[in-house]
């Protein structure tokens, strides 16, 4: 099978922007421990902007996203994937952050800390295997998620 084109990788590469931008928020304990890590965030900075600006950013960039390169069969099956896939990651994302809202594990004290550390690298690890695999030419493959978004494409 003939890899992607270096456009196609890139764009897939770049949907993981997505969960990363919500994720990013959970290494604020790291931050002060290792400060570099706070350079990690400058390519999320036009989705944090754009979701601050425009009312419902968020919402809007998903349903974008979603109708406009998801269910829509011109778009190339690697980018609709990772697209669906990052959206997928996103969505964990969000309802772990509405988690720690009502459990008031917020509040960084040792548990907080641990489980918003976890997330962190849990992200960020799975945010670099998807785009390092995407732009090797590659389908990232993460168990049980990447079957859901085969199912739906």
């Amino acid at each position: 099978m003939q890899d992607p084109p270096i456009w196609q990788r890139v764009l897939a590469a770049l949907a993981y922007l997505l969960p990363w931008s919500d994720a990013f928020s959970f290494g604020r304990g790291l931050f002060g421990l290792f400060p570099a890590l706070q350079w990690l965030g400058v390519p999320i900075l036009p989705i944090a902007l754009l979701e601050q600006v425009v009312p419902f950013g968020g919402l809007v960039l998903f349903l974008v996203l979603f109708l406009a390169v998801v269910r829509n069969n011109k778009v190339p099956y690697v980018i609709r994937f990772n697209v669906l896939q990052a959206i997928l990651i996103d969505i964990v994302v969000v309802l772990v952050t509405l988690a720690f809202q009502v459990l008031g594990l917020g509040a960084l004290d040792f548990v907080g800390k641990t489980l918003s550390n976890t997330v962190f690298i849990g992200v960020l690890v799975l945010v670099l295997f998807a785009i390092v695999q995407n732009l090797r030419g590659k389908e990232a493959d993460i168990p049980s998620l990447s079957e859901a978004v085969r199912m739906q494409l």
